[in-house]
């Protein structure tokens, strides 16, 4: 008797503790009417932002715009035409087809089978879809060469919007999205927007929304680096983003692999600093957020669209200068180019996503107010899409002592850009069974350029004398035909000499035109410590 009392009380003392170490759940409350005006904030600034800086997008690169900027609100009535919108825009129309818990794959989809052109990652992951590969290897580096570029920063507002206050539903959405084409610091840089937007909703505190979006992606990665460095330079020149910009170029400029050899830099990161540099520089005024945003220079209309998407969350609508909403206004029946979308369905569309997640997360809705619980933040394992990969040089096919050509390999013309010159040497080509090239390099890695059309065929890339991947050069959705980028690559290959070989099948898929593999120049890299891993800034 008196054992199975002291097994009681035993029971009973460890209910009692699971009890009272079991935290209430907290809950934050907004007003219906707040809700929808602060989401038509974030679209209405994502179309301020975007139009003020699209005339000088990648105008500047590695310096800062200091020329004048001709921006009035009148622009906007160009902002349905820009594909920082309308690509988002197709995801959420898959989900319109789907349902809110829609696949990556379905979404990869909507994008890969839309009638407008895609860039970049996203014109990998769309080629990738053809091809059969899907999410999340899709964004994966060894299938995308870009998987560190800006694509799902500019795409990934939507969520944020659809996220209020819910940080780590954001996140898990952002996860799943970024995926189909990007990988590490490329997804990062969406999954930092969309929760700086998501805390854009409850505070109003600009550094505490960065780094609520820190918060979010794992603090070892390059992307939580850079934005970390933006923090400490504007506490150091508060006064002077100018001269926090010159600190910021000189230590992370260099880090971009797709943008290697060429002063574009279309790295999520430095794009996602530049961002942060006119959130926090902007002290909260619309026109001084997004024109030092703009002025950072490299992606100038998608870096200012998407600090302003956060600025217009914490501001809400009806506080953005009159001057702008009254245009918005005049077009918030106008559809967004390739979707079914106008502002004023876009805001409303994405108004019942909120209320359909708050529910689905345990919020609640009584009257006017809604109540969504505060969630706790749980990362992943980090990613990192090309360790310790820096650039060394690049090659061009037609230096053909470097080159070994077998077989019927031939050089491809395209016309001049101006009339009464000669068609310029664009690439060395080749289309039957079995011609072959051999290239030996020194380093750790390789990308090989040439042209994705409708003229290509099907190649085998070696390296060693190992097979390494078969590539379908055929291209060309929406007549869009990408010449000179980046057809297969390799990387993290023991440091030292390699041999690759390309042999040319002779075969292609139905929808091509041809059996041709082109080739422009190889990208040797090389394994090493990038610059900002060793730079330190001059007030340290």
């Amino acid at each position: 008797m008196k054992k199975i009392k002291t097994g009681i009380l035993v029971f009973i003392v460890t209910i009692n503790s699971v009890f009272c170490q079991t935290k209430p759940q907290n809950f934050q409350t907004i007003d219906i009417e707040t809700l929808k005006d602060k989401i038509a904030g974030g679209w209405a600034g994502k179309m301020i932002g975007v139009t003020y800086g699209g005339p000088t997008e990648y105008a500047f690169r590695k310096a800062i715009n200091d020329a004048l900027i001709k921006w009035t609100p009148a622009d906007l009535c160009s902002s349905n035409t820009q594909d920082d919108l309308y690509v988002q825009l197709s995801f959420i129309m898959a989900m319109d087809k789907y349902g809110i818990d829609v696949s990556a794959k379905d979404i990869q989809s909507m994008m890969a089978t839309a009638d407008f052109t895609v860039w970049a990652a996203n014109l990998q992951a769309r080629k990738n879809y053809y091809n059969g590969i899907y999410p999340p290897l899709s964004g994966s580096p060894e299938y995308n060469y870009r998987a560190d570029d800006i694509d799902f920063q500019i795409e990934s507002d939507f969520i944020g919007f659809m996220n209020p206050g819910m940080i780590q539903n954001s996140i898990t959405i952002s996860d799943k999205i970024g995926h189909i084409m990007n990988y590490g610091d490329g997804v990062y840089g969406g999954t930092f927007v969309a929760a700086m937007e998501s805390a854009a909703f409850f505070e109003n505190d600009i550094e505490k929304i960065v780094e609520t979006g820190l918060t979010a992606i794992p603090n070892e990665s390059n992307y939580s680096k850079i934005i970390s460095d933006v923090v400490k330079l504007h506490k150091q020149y508060p006064d002077n983003w100018k001269l926090a910009w010159k600190e910021l170029d000189d230590k992370w400029s260099e880090i971009d692999i797709s943008g290697a050899g060429i002063d574009f830099n279309f790295d999520a990161t430095l794009n996602g600093a530049y961002i942060v540099m006119g959130l926090l520089y902007g002290d909260g005024d619309v026109l001084k957020t997004i024109n030092i945003s703009t002025r950072c220079g490299q992606d100038s209309d998608c870096n200012p669209a998407n600090a302003m998407a956060v600025l217009g969350v914490v501001k809400g609508y009806s506080n953005l200068p009159e001057e702008m909403t009254t245009v918005i206004r005049q077009i918030k029946d106008s559809a967004f180019l390739h979707t079914t979308y106008s502002f004023e369905t876009m805001v409303e569309s994405t108004y019942n996503y909120a209320i359909s997640f708050i529910k689905k997360n345990g919020g609640t809705i009584t009257g006017d107010k809604i109540k969504i619980p505060v969630q706790s933040i749980q990362l992943k394992k980090l990613e990192v899409s090309f360790p310790n990969v820096i650039f060394d040089t690049v090659v061009s096919a037609f230096s053909k002592e470097k080159w070994i050509f077998r077989g019927d390999w031939q050089v491809w013309q395209v016309p001049h850009w101006e009339k009464d010159h000669p068609p310029i040497n664009q690439s060395m080509y080749a289309s039957k069974n079995g011609d072959e090239l051999e290239f030996t390099f020194n380093g750790s890695g390789i990308a090989l350029y040439g042209n994705i059309f409708k003229y290509g065929g099907i190649v085998d890339f070696y390296v060693d004398g190992k097979l390494h991947q078969t590539i379908d050069t055929y291209y060309n959705y929406c007549k869009q035909e990408p010449l000179d980028i980046c057809i297969w690559h390799v990387f993290q290959l023991n440091p030292g000499a390699h041999t690759i070989k390309a042999v040319v099948r002779g075969e292609k898929r139905e929808e091509s035109s041809g059996t041709n593999i082109c080739i422009t120049s190889a990208f040797i890299y090389k394994t090493g410590e990038k610059k900002n891993e060793k730079y330190k800034f001059s007030f340290e």
